[in-house]
């Protein structure tokens, strides 16, 4: 039985299932025989078509038949991974490379700098406050002390103007339901406030810090809170002191229970901003209500949802915002608030070949973070449009940070690479140089590796970025074991990123491969547009296209080459393993969206239609049929082994995707060749997931990788260069 998994009374049934599949599985290359899984006789119309779903009681994650096979299956998956030699090795030398400290950029409020730091295997990060730079730090907040196992984890925080309070939300379980406390900073004494059935929101103060302004939904019916619709998000007013029924409504949109609503207010406290959003669509509203004025209106500012409306910040009347209005790489653009009618928007710094990910404005001036070729770029504008400078960066990878307000003379911001786990420097406006502020230390030489960036031609001609990471002389023979990771959606841009899990791979000798698919927004809205709804298999046909890159450049071979991706990089998994079986060793599809005809009927799944379409459209519904990884599996097809990762309590993609697709491909393999699923348990869709479950979870995914690609390298670790030890 997988530690912290729940006892279920059919826990004796699980253990014969169990033992009948380890006696019978035997050598990797023999059949496993699998748990049975729970069935029903269920037939769908669709538009006049019958879609059977046989397994749709899995489900249902708590009934008694399901917490069965999920037992059984961890067990049989766990057995399986046991006889992998090098698993104990891989899990050392991972815990070994995440063994290092980790730091935040900073932010300055009521001039205390706040962070958060974890000291290399701690299972949450903890929130440090400084009173200035020059003055030791302090804990804040220890989520670690939440609960004895980590699955508690800080989710959300903003502090007053004054630095005198903070609110911190904390999610359980990896739940995205959070609730918010308030705790004093200079005592660290929480008050008796609590704000529940709070999701995909933060709490911004008022300018005299006596309140804040967040969005929550109705409480769902007990029992279904990992599972039930998330619609008719409201915007409250909590003034702090006050029970959460007290709550003052500010707004609601009834007649358009999809939207949702977050808010901000200006560095002056005369605005209340509301960027109103529908879904996961990167379209959105832009609303505002005068602070100054009470009783005064909500004022629906730009309220055609014809583009993105990013507000960067203010000077007075005159609000800074990042659109794509008439800009597919994005453009500042300024409005003033006060003129009446519908307002004009002023181009501030124009659209270029490099695309716009965001906007800050800090020290009266905008920080415009960059995207060239999936790589980051900093430039700094006065608020007239023009350009100060560039921040130079140490080279190919991505940054995060830059928060601050208009009368702040500094930020800071953090750099990361593949080699580089983290690097924060300070910046200073008025000489515009950066400083180091805080670097990870190393447990391995990163001059031993190499990073490169590569394009390569899809199926239509369409040229794609794609990362690759490997050891420095790495021969190009095709014996080297790859992991081709994807995700392709949602406008996400998939970028340089430290990960103990690809510097493992890299020490083994295998070559880590991320393509930027079409979906994402590595060249603003129209490559997203050319790998949604109707063009989703652009999708498909970029990572098909990657893969017979590699193995054309032979940097490895069809039995050497391993495909992963999570959340909609699991559809894109699932899809392209019942598209080209044959083309691959092994699959990792982790928390996937993988049953494309009922993902819009649990928690935020309807807010995923801006992407894919709708099942309850005719047209879209034919289109989702075609690629949809739990309908197309075809009885008797040899599939490559695969490992399918899930949790519990993931209440963005729910765990029924996973469980039915599992024992769907498990009863559709023609070969011999393993199909397997990891379901973790207390942990949900990633945010959160501590440390210890993270490492044990690589551990298996790497384990698995081991056995089915015929073994990796013995792995090389290099000692560090002094400066980064």
């Amino acid at each position: 039985m997988s530690p912290g998994l729940p006892p279920s009374p059919l826990a004796p049934l699980a253990l014969v299932l169990v033992l009948a599949a380890v006696s019978r599985a035997g050598a990797a290359e023999e059949r496993l025989a699998y748990p049975k899984a729970p069935r029903a006789e269920v037939v769908d119309d669709y538009h006049g078509t019958k879609v059977a779903d046989p397994f749709r009681p899995l489900e249902d994650p708590d009934a008694p038949e399901t917490r069965a096979w999920i037992e059984a299956e961890n067990a049989l998956t766990e057995a399986w991974l046991s006889k992998v030699p090098a698993r104990e090795g891989i899990r050392r030398r991972l815990r070994s490379l995440q063994d290092y400290e980790r730091t935040s950029p900073p932010f300055v409020e009521g001039g205390r700098v706040f962070y958060l730091r974890n000291d290399g295997l701690q299972d949450q990060p903890v929130l440090f406050v400084q009173e200035r730079l020059d003055t030791h730090p302090r804990v804040l907040l220890d989520p670690n002390r939440l609960s004895k196992d980590g699955t508690v984890a800080l989710s959300g925080l903003s502090v007053s103007r004054d630095g005198k309070t903070l609110a911190w939300a904390v999610s359980d379980g990896g739940s995205d339901w959070t609730r918010w406390r308030f705790r004093d900073v200079g005592t660290g004494r929480d008050a008796e406030d609590v704000l529940s059935w709070v999701k995909f929101s933060s709490a911004a103060f008022t300018a005299d810090g006596k309140g804040v302004y967040y969005a929550r939904y109705a409480a769902p019916e007990p029992g279904k809170e990992l599972a039930s619709v998330n619609k008719g998000q409201k915007l409250y007013f909590h003034r702090l002191g006050t029970k959460q029924s007290e709550d003052v409504l500010v707004y609601e949109r009834p007649d358009d229970p999809e939207l949702g609503f977050g808010a901000d207010v200006t560095d002056d406290g005369r605005w209340l901003v509301l960027s109103v959003w529908k879904g996961t669509d990167r379209r959105s509203r832009l609303y505002v209500k005068d602070l100054a004025e009470e009783g005064s209106p909500v004022v629906r500012l730009l309220d055609d949802f014809d583009a993105r409306y990013d507000f960067a910040g203010s000077a007075g009347p005159v609000f800074y915002l990042l659109t794509d209005k008439d800009a597919p790489r994005g453009r500042v653009v300024s409005l003033d608030v006060t003129k009446p009618g519908k307002p004009a928007l002023t181009t501030v710094v124009p659209e270029s070949g490099a695309v716009i990910e965001g906007v800050s404005l800090i020290a009266d001036r905008l920080v415009l973070r960059l995207l060239v070729d999936a790589a980051s770029r900093v430039v700094v504008h006065r608020l007239d449009g023009k350009k100060e400078r560039e921040i130079e960066l140490p080279g190919l990878g991505s940054v995060t940070g830059f928060a601050g307000r208009r009368s702040q003379k500094e930020t800071f911001y953090a750099f990361t690479s593949f080699t580089d786990p983290g690097t924060v420097y300070r910046y200073d406006f008025a000489t515009g140089k950066s400083e180091l502020f805080r670097r990870s230390p190393l447990k391995f030489d990163p001059a031993g590796f190499v990073t490169e960036r590569v394009f390569y031609r899809s199926e239509d001609g369409t040229r794609v970025p794609m990362f690759l990471v490997h050891r420095k002389g790495l021969k190009r023979d095709g014996t080297a074991p790859a992991y081709l990771y994807g995700y392709g959606g949602f406008g996400i841009a998939m970028t340089p990123a430290f990960s103990v899990k690809v510097l493992a791979l890299a020490e083994r000798g295998a070559v880590f491969a991320q393509p930027s698919l079409r979906g994402g927004s590595e060249y603003g809205q129209e490559w997203h547009d050319a790998g949604r709804l109707g063009k989703k298999q652009n999708v498909f046909d970029d990572f098909v296209a990657a893969a017979e890159w590699l193995l054309e450049k032979r940097y490895t071979s069809r039995e050497r080459l391993a495909i992963g991706g999570g959340s909609n990089g699991g559809l894109l998994v699932g899809a392209v393993l019942n598209q080209r079986p044959e083309l691959f060793a092994a699959a990792v599809p982790s928390v996937g969206v993988m049953d494309m005809l009922r993902f819009h009927r649990f928690t935020i799944g309807w807010g995923w239609v801006s992407d894919y379409g709708s099942p309850d459209d005719p047209e879209d519904f034919k289109r989702l049929l075609s690629y949809s990884p739990l309908h197309n599996l075809k009885k008797g097809t040899k599939y490559p082994a695969v490992l399918v990762v899930t949790a519990d309590h993931d209440d963005r993609v729910v765990p029924g995707h996973s469980f039915k697709y599992a024992a769907a491909l498990q009863d559709a393999q023609g070969g011999e060749a393993p199909v397997l699923i990891r379901v973790e348990t207390r942990a949900g869709h990633g945010a959160g997931k501590p440390t210890t479950k993270q490492l044990d979870e690589t551990t298996d995914v790497l384990a698995f990788l081991d056995r089915v690609l015929g073994g990796f390298a013995p792995p090389v670790e290099a000692a560090p260069p002094r400066e980064w030890r």
